[in-house]
Parts: C-alpha cells; structure tokens; sequence
C-alpha cells in the first residue's frame, strides 16, 4: 500500500467521522428519549438549538427556531393521544415569531398536561413557548428571556421610541415605515402573549405581564431567572429530572481545534465522609 493509498483512506475516514458520531448520538439519543417517555408516561419532544456538527465535513451550524421546527412539533402532537401529557425539552435562543406561536397554540390546546423542561435558556420564541405549557421545570439557574419583537436585528420598541422621540419632519420614511411595523409586531406579540398567559392569572395579572414581556421593558438578551419568573406568576417548579440533564449531554458542542475553555470529569462527585 503506497502513501497515495494511506492519504485517500485517512481522508474518507476523517470526513465520514462527523457522520458516525451524528449516527451514533442519534441512537443515543432515541434510546434516552424512549426512557424518558416509558418513565413519565409521556411524550417527549426536544426542541434543542445549538452549534452542532451537522455537514458532511463537519462544519458547526447555528439553528433557531423556524418554520420547519414548528411543522415537525405539531405533527409530533398530532400523532399524541389528546389525553397523553406532552414533555417539551426547550434549549434555544429563539427564533421566528410565527413558528413559536404556532408550536405554543397547539400547545395551549392539547388536553393532556404539558410540561416544558427548560435545563439552560430558552429565550425568546422559546419563553413565548413556554408561556402556554402547564408547568414549567428549570434548574436554578435555567433563564428564559423577554419575547419583545426584533426588526431587522433591532428591538421595534427602541424603534418606535426613536420616532416618536422627534417631529415627524425630523424623521426618515424608513424609520416611520418601521417604527409603524413595530408597533403592529408589540400588539400583536403582547396579545398573544396574553391568550396564552390567561390559564395560569386572572386578565388584569395576565394583560401586565404580557405588557412586561412584550414592550421593551428590558434588553431583548435579558436573563429572566427561575426565580423571576415564579415571582411574575408563571407556574415554575424546580423539579428537574436528572434524565432530562443527561439527554442535554447528548447535544455537544462541535470540537473545536483550540480546545474549549470549561474542562472537568464528565460524572457526579459527591462529598466524602470520613469515617471516625
């Protein structure tokens, strides 16, 4: 075998490296997900958005949530029992307004309880999610984030704030265009917000969160934390299942050639009692 033949072989293994790993975390994943399910009696489904390898040669790419997450979750619910509790895994960064909404209704309307499990952040389209489960279970520090429309990379409340900071003669045609669809995407989101925050409060509670979420109130990255989000009366449990955790492992962040920059023994340590 000459060294043409060792390069060729070397080559066809490094790039089908990234598609065994893939194959092999998927069946990982399905045997974790059908443990959960046969446990909790329920059916789960992850929405889970993160650099992952996901190409040929194995370059990262970043998802958030679209149309085609929204149109695999709501057949996934179709194919549910009415009755049967639905366990949402939800670790994303957001993502389009229309797809989140269409994923929380058919939430909203599902008979059996629905539980979203939240093990990091699920910002954004992801809290608007959130909004319309039964119970929401984060760890300590899992956040969720403001559901304040962005246009264009920019938060329309900011836009709309701008434009009506100055004359109108003092204002571009653009501006006013969008300053115009600002307003139109914070009544629509914070109405929305609304429907599905009426299970949990009464309409006065439910309109004032919503108008909290939806208007600007913070930065559109702000960390709501579990603790704050209780305090604003969303049904929060800390109850996470240990499982729940180990199925997020399943999820890595694609290798990096200079390393990452958190290291530790990937397994529980526990203190040690010595005995007298």
């Amino acid at each position: 075998m000459g060294l043409m033949d060792l390069f060729w072989i070397f080559f066809i293994v490094s790039a089908l490296q990234p598609v065994l790993q893939r194959r092999w975390l998927e069946a990982m994943r399905a045997r974790k997900i059908a443990q959960i399910e046969q446990q909790r009696g329920s059916r789960v489904i992850l929405l889970v958005h993160r650099q992952e390898t996901m190409s040929l040669l194995g370059f990262p790419l970043m998802r958030y949530i679209d149309v085609n997450d929204s149109e695999e979750v709501l057949r996934a619910i179709h194919l549910t029992d009415p009755e049967l509790p639905l366990d949402i895994v939800l670790h994303t960064p957001g993502g389009l307004v229309l797809a989140a909404l269409q994923i929380a209704r058919a939430i909203q309307a599902h008979k059996g309880k629905v539980t979203v499990f939240v093990p990091h952040y699920a910002m954004s389209g992801g809290t608007l999610i959130a909004l319309a489960a039964d119970e929401i279970v984060m760890c300590r520090h899992s956040v969720l984030g403001p559901i304040d429309p962005q246009l264009g990379g920019m938060p329309a409340a900011s836009i709309v704030k701008v434009a009506e900071s100055k004359p109108i003669a003092e204002v571009d045609d653009q501006t006013l265009v969008l300053a115009d669809v600002g307003r139109k995407a914070i009544a629509q989101v914070e109405a929305a917000a609304c429907e599905l925050l009426r299970r949990h409060m009464d309409e006065e509670r439910a309109r004032a969160v919503a108008a909290k979420l939806a208007t600007g109130t913070w930065t559109h990255d702000y960390p709501i934390s579990a603790e704050e989000a209780k305090a604003l009366g969303l049904p929060v449990s800390f109850a996470m299942p240990s499982e729940v955790l180990e199925l997020m492992t399943l999820y890595p962040q694609p290798v990096r050639q200079q390393g990452g920059g958190v290291e530790y023994l990937p397994f529980p340590r526990h203190r040690e009692i010595k005995a007298r």
